[in-house]
């Protein structure tokens, strides 16, 4: 069990742009995926949050017994039920509460920490091996108006503070770690007992200070005594301990406090460590940091070697640190984790897992808010068995869990799994003869990665076709079902199904294609061409553009465009799409690397006066992208740029205005030859120099995205009109290729 749960409020920082690499789609026939389980292995905690009681503030720290009590310490004065407001049915709770793990309910334990002038609060607690003794750290005078100062040991059995525990820590404790005899704590202090100690000391559990000096010259906030009773692990701001530089990180020994391992350069300057924890091979720690350069992610340590074994460098610190069986647990405020392959910047996300013997996100992602406070959301874990199930507790400056209101608590279990997945997007497509491609994004479940997909058509009770695929929320990868048996002429449905392994979703709207005697010229054109991304906009009511292509990289719609718009840009049974200008646009699900050669195809219909970005590459999605480049935008004027990085942006524009209300075609093609921007068939800019854009992991973006910096950029960086027939290539099309696409505009 974790006993380290120092706290502080953390510091903010600015969102950093970066790359984003994400796996490739998968397919339909995705050779040996598993069959979907409730829980994908090795996660076995649910992402399904329990009816829990509130504090009406800031939770910082806990701790939780071996029978089922977990105790909760901040900054907070009532507790009141699950689901009720603040401010109503509130129970006093002066920065301290008890809760029974297995009900989320408070037990009869109730003590008040108090102080006789400014804000009391709870930022530690540890229960001593034999669970007998809770201690407590913090900014205090008193415990049940017993006088204190800073640290107070509590009899678990009476729920009464210890008056044979007294002594007097000069400053804020943030941190604590108990073994049968010592009691290590770390935190804003320079005295102990009235003897010089610089933010670490340790007492007995007698209350006597111990000669154990590990003095450092900035604050304590995490301390973890290793599994073997050797060492103590130190984490928090300093750059020095007993006089020997270890930045944020230090491993001393857990007799006399001398240094066994030091750190330095190991973290940045610009970070801290926040909290640690361990089980029998490594132990963890938590980061944050401010400013540019930092480290805001997890380091996994071996205990043998105390040599890195791995780390993770997302974006947005982290805060408190848990492990269960095989699982590291994170609650951060994590934004951007595309330097190591997993979500690009976006809106944050509060908790996270992985495998202690890998970085690699997965699949669980129960989350909450920002909060109050700084905001940052979680600050601390701990967990607990009764009744044969485990429970993993949640506090912090949080008001919602899994978009519920629910305020700085919050627990989950081993099960049962309850939750089920997303209903499928689906689309059809009948573009090729005698047969119909039936397309869905792959769905998003909180705590399983691997779903089943059942495809039913017709309203028949039985599938026609199951399947596995992978996805997690930044990466649903297009899966696609090829239906030959059929006749031209003929009209069928097709309703698809979610499945966990325990949980189902229910059956996706029916969406309807009627099957095609020849293939369609446009698209075909197209697809033989070689395109890599090929949206129509077909769809309906959904976040889902379909990519017609083999490359089935299907895009995300933002922001409920217009769907099904009409006439559409070609002739056929095919639809268009409409974006504001504001708000509205699509990206690509796949992260690309950089193309050294590519073209871009759209047709576009609009009357704007405020131009926006028509198609371009971005290294974010669900932001405006920090890099940005291979794009075609319109201005103000209605002519239209071609522009691509290179050290600096490099253009070329169009001479005429086509903002007048009638679709045009646009292409805009880069490689060996240079920089060429085609409109309605013709070549209307070009420049033979420019062979060379930006290197970057990024994705495909229609309808908006960044423009700053960029010459004559319009009033807006999104495009309101209709665009349709979107279509990326990994070569540069020629002229005639061009030329020929534009010339099947009316052939069906």
């Amino acid at each position: 069990m974790n006993r380290t749960t120092g706290r502080r409020r953390g510091r903010t920082r600015a969102a950093t742009a970066a790359l984003g690499l994400l796996a490739g789609a998968l397919s339909a026939a995705a050779a040996g995926s598993p069959p979907a389980a409730a829980l994908t292995a090795p996660v076995s905690i649910t992402a399904d949050d329990l009816s829990t009681w509130q504090t009406n503030g800031i939770v910082w720290s806990m701790a939780a017994s071996d029978d089922g009590v977990v105790y909760a310490g901040g900054t907070f004065s009532t507790v009141r039920p699950p689901g009720a407001a603040a401010g109503t049915s509130e129970q006093p709770a002066v920065n301290f509460a008890a809760f029974d793990t297995a009900t989320g309910a408070p037990t009869g334990c109730s003590l008040s920490f108090t102080l006789s002038s400014g804000t009391a609060t709870v930022r530690a607690l540890a229960l001593s091996p034999d669970g007998e003794t809770l201690y407590a750290g913090g900014q205090f005078g008193a415990v049940n108006g017993v006088g204190v100062s800073n640290i107070a040991a509590i009899d678990t059995a009476t729920c009464t503070p210890r008056q044979n525990f007294k002594v007097a820590v000069s400053a804020t404790v943030r941190a604590l770690a108990v073994t049968d005899d010592t009691v290590y704590l770390g935190g804003d202090f320079k005295s102990v007992a009235g003897q010089p100690r610089n933010f670490f000391a340790a007492v007995t559990t007698g209350a006597a200070l111990k000669p154990w000096t590990a003095n450092a010259d900035e604050v304590g906030r995490a301390v973890e005594v290793t599994p073997d009773g050797q060492h103590v692990v130190l984490g928090g701001d300093f750059f020095t301990v007993n006089g020997t530089s270890s930045h944020a990180l230090a491993v001393v020994d857990a007799t006399g406090g001398a240094l066994d391992k030091s750190y330095p350069g190991f973290i940045p300057n610009t970070s801290t460590v926040q909290d640690l924890t361990s089980d029998a091979k490594q132990f963890y720690t938590a980061n944050e940091g401010t400013g540019g350069g930092v480290f805001d992610g997890r380091i996994a340590v071996d205990l043998t070697t105390f040599n890195q074994v791995w780390r993770d460098t997302c974006l947005g610190a982290t805060q408190a640190l848990l492990v269960h069986d095989g699982v590291l647990y994170s609650g951060s405020h994590a934004h951007d984790c595309a330097s190591m392959g997993e979500f690009p910047d976006q809106p944050r996300k509060h908790l996270l897992a992985q495998s202690v013997d890998d970085p690699k996100l997965l699949p669980w992602f129960p989350d909450t808010n920002d909060g109050i406070g700084e905001p940052v959301g979680p600050r601390v874990m701990a967990q607990t068995d009764k009744g044969g199930r485990h429970y993993l507790w949640v506090g912090g400056e949080f008001t919602t869990v899994n978009s519920k209101a629910q305020q700085g608590l919050t627990r989950f279990a081993d099960g049962p799994d309850t939750g089920a997945p997303w209903v499928p997007n689906v689309s059809v497509s009948t573009v090729a003869p005698n047969k119909v491609d039936v397309n869905w994004q792959t769905s998003f479940d909180t705590d399983d990665g691997v779903l089943t997909y059942r495809i039913y058509k017709d309203g028949a009770a039985t599938p026609v076709h199951t399947t596995t695929g992978y996805s997690v929320f930044w990466d649903r990868p297009q899966l696609r079902w090829t239906d030959t048996d059929v006749a031209p002429g003929e009209t069928h449905t097709y309703r698809i199904t979610a499945s966990d392994g325990t949980n189902t979703s229910a059956k996706s709207p029916a969406v309807s294609a009627t099957v095609a005697a020849k293939a369609e010229s446009y698209p075909a054109k197209v697809v033989a061409d070689g395109a890599s991304l090929y949206w129509r906009y077909d769809e309906g009511t959904s976040t889902f553009a379909a990519d017609t292509g083999p490359g089935l990289d299907n895009g995300f719609l933002r922001n409920s465009p217009s769907y099904r718009q009409t006439p559409a840009a070609v002739a056929g049974p095919s639809t268009a799409i409409g974006f504001n200008g504001s708000t509205q646009y699509a990206y690509s699900n796949r992260g690309r690397p950089q193309p050294t050669a590519f073209s871009v195809e759209t047709w576009i219909k609009t009357t704007t006066t405020r131009g926006g970005k028509i198609i371009g590459f971005g290294s974010n999605t669900m932001e405006l992208s920090g890099k940005y480049d291979k794009h075609v935008y319109m201005l103000n004027n209605g002519r239209l740029t071609f522009g691509t990085s290179n050290g600096g942006g490099q253009t070329v524009s169009t001479t005429g205005a086509y903002n007048d209300g009638a679709w045009h075609h646009v292409v805009a093609t880069q490689g060996s030859g240079g920089m060429a921007l085609y409109v309605d068939g013709q070549l209307r800019a070009s420049n033979s120099r420019y062979t060379k854009n930006q290197s970057y992991t990024g994705y495909w973006r229609v309808g908006g995205d960044n423009l700053a910096t960029w010459p004559n950029r319009p009033t807006s960086n999104f495009f309101a009109g209709q665009i349709d027939e979107t279509a990326v290539y990994p070569t540069a099309l020629t002229a005639a290729q061009v030329s020929a696409h534009y010339a099947l505009r009316n052939s069906a």
